[in-house]
């Protein structure tokens, strides 16, 4: 019996490793739940294009926008377990939207993580029209009229939505949220004076910044991050609760086989060591990670604990 068992282990192992050899056969599907410019869908097409060019089949993005990226998440959770449908994503569809709502897919046994792609802290950009130039100046302002004034974000449940949420209950002040679908559209809300701030990542920010139209305030980071070096923390402005990273991810469809997530993710995390792609992040105010996808499981539990603070003092979790 146990020669029997040996042989079946042995023969599955092998199987699996020759699925993993042979895929990619086809084309790949890599689904984002936002517009094309945003962030996500900028670092997808970062990992296609590299994929594409290692693998030797094609890797297509397909951009489905809408719902704070259930929707994509969703396709990526009802696709085959083959390999060949995966998704970037940030953590709202993984971690804060399951607590916020009840969804089409559990992302606990629908999704396999494979790894974190990079991470990026947010800018707190205002319009100018709002005269502040420093967050204390924000602050009385938004305490001088609780309720009056906006902000947008890429959808409810982001980063981009909890990081103004966070700042709303260090700071002890009400703001409006607004979500849109994409960082470029929630900017430009600002710019056009649809809303009067948000929280976006740099790469979304500082065109907008040069050319007058928005003022950058202050960055979530735990310490001042490169490309905004002038820009002071959260914390050296006194409001030391504020901390939020975004990271897009790679996932794929429960039910996919080991060998191949593990071979996606070999490819990934060398793909992110090259000088050529971190350099490319660093220009978009993101540092690249590629951690295996044991610990991006243990990133999710970590992440969970710490969002449903946030989400439960926001009054967002669901009855």
């Amino acid at each position: 019996m146990k020669t029997l068992i040996a042989f079946g282990l042995a023969t599955a192992l092998s199987a699996g490793a020759a699925l993993a050899q042979d895929w990619p056969t086809r084309t790949v599907t890599i689904t984002v739940g936002f517009g094309p410019g945003s962030t996500p869908d900028l670092m997808a097409r970062l990992i296609a294009e590299n994929l594409q060019e290692r693998l030797g089949q094609p890797f297509v993005v397909d951009n489905r926008p809408g719902a704070g990226g259930n929707i994509a998440l969703d396709g990526v959770a009802k696709a085959d377990g083959d390999g060949y449908t995966l998704g970037v994503t940030i953590p709202g569809p993984l971690i804060v939207n399951p607590m916020r709502m009840e969804l089409m897919y559990d992302p606990a046994t629908d999704i396999r993580p494979v790894t974190i792609l990079g991470t990026q802290p947010s800018v707190l950009a205002v319009s100018p029209d709002l005269g502040v130039s420093t967050l204390s100046e924000l602050i009385a302002l938004l305490a001088a009229d609780p309720g009056a004034y906006n902000f947008a974000s890429i959808g409810v449940g982001s980063i981009s939505h909890l990081a103004m949420e966070m700042i709303a209950l260090e700071s002890g002040t009400e703001i409006v949220h607004i979500p849109y679908t994409s960082s470029p559209e929630a900017v430009m809300a600002v710019v056009n004076g649809e809303v009067e701030m948000a929280a976006m990542p740099p790469l979304a920010v500082l065109p907008q910044a040069a050319e007058g139209n928005i003022v950058l305030i202050a960055q979530t980071a735990a310490e001042r991050m490169p490309v905004v070096s002038d820009l002071p923390t959260f914390a050296e402005e006194g409001l030391t609760g504020v901390q939020a990273e975004a990271w897009m991810a790679l996932v794929a469809t429960a039910g996919t086989p080991d060998a191949v997530i593990e071979r996606l993710y070999a490819e990934v995390a060398d793909i992110l060591s090259s000088a050529e792609v971190q350099e490319q992040l660093g220009r978009w105010g993101m540092a690249a990670v590629g951690m295996p996808p044991a610990e991006f499981e243990a990133r999710i539990a970590e992440e969970t604990v710490r969002w449903q603070a946030v989400v439960e003092a926001a009054g967002l979790a669901q009855n």
